[in-house]
């Protein structure tokens, strides 16, 4: 219970509620590289993530995965596909052992959602999928591949002790040759520097900042 009391859409229920939220849900555990759904499915359950990691990502016409999101513990996943009833709209695949709350979603909408305190932590969870949304066209169809690897040092250099560079790539939709050319030339001059940990250390933030106003 106290898992479940720990998402921010459930904290204020009491502890009748919170019993009755638990008879409607299932933690569920998955391995790296397990599909959570595909593409096309209809959804039955709300989902949360309770531990690791979750890609969302498209396959375009030539079957290449085309990176949307990266999903970390706390977040509901995918919620517009339940609150629409339609199929939903990418993959959903975990990147490492995880744990997922799974939420009956028809009981849960008959149940909770008259709840104003869940009502409100949705509508923040819909207007953050919406600057997700504004983030990935900014990036896709704005950036060069210079300014992608830019912003994600600016935002998630810590990343880079966690995750492999293929890794890094997929999220960037970018190859892993692109990725470390580009890391070198940022290194020569001297914009980053990288430990022996693979930790990426910010020389030049100005000149980060720059790339993505080109």
């Amino acid at each position: 219970m106290d898992r479940i009391k720990n998402i921010a859409c459930f904290s204020k229920l009491d502890d009748e509620q919170l019993e009755k939220l638990k008879k409607i849900s299932v933690i569920k555990k998955y391995n790296a590289k397990e599909i959570l759904f595909y593409e096309g499915d209809m959804p039955k359950y709300l989902y949360v993530l309770l531990k690791g990691m979750l890609k969302v990502y498209k396959t375009n016409f030539k079957g290449q995965q085309i990176f949307l999101h990266q999903f970390y513990p706390g977040g509901l996943v995918a919620e517009l596909a339940n609150f629409e009833n339609i199929p939903y709209p990418a993959t959903a695949e975990f990147t490492s052992d995880s744990e997922v709350l799974r939420i009956d979603y028809a009981a849960l909408e008959k149940d909770f959602f008259k709840n104003p305190d869940i009502s409100m932590e949705i509508i923040k969870s819909l207007i953050a999928k919406h600057k997700i949304l504004i983030d990935v066209i900014q990036k896709e169809v704005i950036l060069t591949a210079d300014a992608k690897i830019a912003k994600f040092i600016l935002e998630n250099s810590e990343l880079f002790d966690t995750l492999k560079n293929t890794q890094i790539a997929s999220i960037l939709n970018i190859t892993p040759e692109t990725l470390s050319r580009t890391l070198s030339k940022f290194k020569t001059s001297s914009i980053i520097t990288m430990d022996e940990q693979h930790n990426v250390v910010i020389l030049d933030k100005t000149k980060l900042e720059e790339m993505l106003s080109l």
